[in-house]
């Protein structure tokens, strides 16, 4: 690869990994007008929200395992193009059902970031990969703080047609540029093996039915039949998944990478945060647009209420700079306890504080500096513990976990905020106080947890280093 495209190169990853968090922020702030404009009720509408969920998460492993092997950019670009179409299938959807197919197919966005991570492993200079993979994992963070007030913007002063006729020309800009300076060809280094079908299968039908019966059990009814069989679908398959994968030589998510340590660290943390992360985003969306009426609304416009996310976006990118010096200085270990830390801070104060607009967007800006101190170091962890044979499938599959938690975060925010309902159906005052206390106790939970165990773990290296004789 010549200097100029060497240059280029992480740029232009990073433009792909922008592109996922513009179309992926093409969803909460939409749901009343997809509602109004196909004539269905918002609970229907929010399918659009579930399809693209549910897509996203079966796909993300594949792309992750397929980023392994010898043909990287032609994935990128197939991902991309596939985007790109559902993309101008939703914009321009004559009906529900084919609006939902558009969104399924730009579920595919989930599965890009694993993807640019390890094409930067391979092609980017070793001294510059850790702080080039911790770039490209906040980059979906903090575009979504970018692409939320756009999505306002553009919803607000046209439709909801316009948002989405926008993210097909980003994407359609970002094949154009990942053509040209990407390096064509096979990655000559990856090694080409067996894909592995049946634990893809197995996979997509126990995730599937783990994250619908996630979405929509609070819609359903928790004890509601559909959705314990659906539960009960998911453990028997998932279990059985596991044991697949354990035999093989090459599966699609290597069970064994998952034990080590730094791994395990990161996913749980995925789990965890992405929860509480999304509980944050989707309540304090929910107040900006709700009527003062209620008690706790800010009556905010769509066209304004997107900004209420922008200060995410603003912290991510401020947290992001900041790790890449303090990481040479303490290590990228640290950085995911602190980053929980600030977490916890932030789910405290929107917990306490959010009766005022300054006091939201204070707390998203503080969510902000944690989760880019906390998304930065899980992937760098990742990259750290794993062969680069299995860096695709192990941060993609990191990438599924944070899906899982989001997908928690909206089932415990939808079933808290439906147990402490009014006479007309809207959020109580009551409601979204318990919402902001769970995610702030989740944040908490784990940021003490994380900062033990990074005691725990430098006592025992200081204990086991041998003493020096002078």
């Amino acid at each position: 690869m010549n200097q100029t495209r060497q240059k280029a190169l992480l740029p232009t990853l990073v433009f792909a990994a922008l592109a996922t968090a513009i179309v992926s922020s093409l969803g909460m702030l939409l749901v009343p007008s997809i509602s109004s404009q196909f004539n269905v009720d918002v609970a229907t509408a929010q399918w659009m929200l579930t399809v693209n969920l549910l897509a996203g998460a079966i796909a993300t492993p594949i792309l992750g395992r397929l980023s392994d092997g010898p043909h990287k950019k032609r994935l990128l670009m197939v991902s991309l193009g596939t985007m790109f179409v559902g993309s101008v299938l939703a914009a321009a959807a004559p009906n529900f059902p084919l609006f939902l197919t558009g969104r399924a197919l730009q579920g595919l966005s989930y599965g890009i970031v694993p993807i640019t991570i390890s094409i930067a492993r391979r092609y980017i200079e070793q001294s510059k990969v850790q702080p080039a993979i911790s770039s490209l994992s906040v980059t979906v963070s903090s575009g979504i703080g970018i692409g939320y007030p756009l999505t306002g913007i553009i919803a607000g002063l046209f439709d909801y047609s316009f948002a989405f006729w926008f993210g097909a020309l980003f994407v359609l800009a970002t094949i154009i540029v990942v053509w040209k300076v990407l390096p064509s060809g096979p990655d000559t280094q990856a090694a080409s093996h067996r894909f592995d079908y049946l634990g893809t299968v197995l996979l997509a039908i126990g995730l599937g039915s783990l994250l619908l019966a996630i979405s929509e059990g609070p819609k359903w009814g928790w004890g509601s039949l559909p959705i314990l069989v659906l539960q009960v679908v998911a453990a028997v398959i998932l279990a059985v998944w596991v044991l697949v994968e354990n035999k093989l030589d090459h599966p699609l998510i290597n069970m064994r990478t998952l034990k080590q340590g730094d791994v395990l660290l990161a996913n749980i943390s995925a789990i965890a945060l992405g929860a509480a992360l999304y509980i944050g985003m989707s309540v304090a969306s929910l107040v900006a647009q709700a009527e003062e009426s209620t008690g706790y609304g800010l009556s905010l416009p769509v066209l304004w209420a997107g900004f209420v996310i922008f200060p995410l976006s603003v912290g991510s990118f401020t947290a992001n700079r900041v790790v890449r010096v303090l990481a040479k200085k303490v290590g990228i270990q640290i950085m995911l306890p602190i980053g929980a830390i600030i977490m916890s801070l932030a789910g405290t104060l929107l917990w306490l504080l959010h009766s005022q607009l300054w006091e939201i967007l204070l707390s998203m800006l503080v969510f902000g500096l944690g989760m880019g101190a906390s998304y930065a170091a899980m992937p760098a962890l990742i990259a750290r513990s794993v062969a680069i044979q299995e860096l695709g499938s192990s941060v993609s599959f990191n990438q599924v976990l944070r899906t899982v938690g989001s997908s928690f975060g909206t089932a415990i925010s939808a079933a808290i905020i439906a147990t402490h309902a009014g006479s007309n159906g809207t959020a109580t005052p009551a409601g979204i106080n318990m919402t902001f206390m769970i995610g702030a106790v989740l944040c908490i939970i784990l940021g003490v947890a994380l900062v033990v165990h990074s005691i725990i773990r430098a006592s025992k290296a200081t204990y086991s280093a041998p003493l020096r004789v002078d």
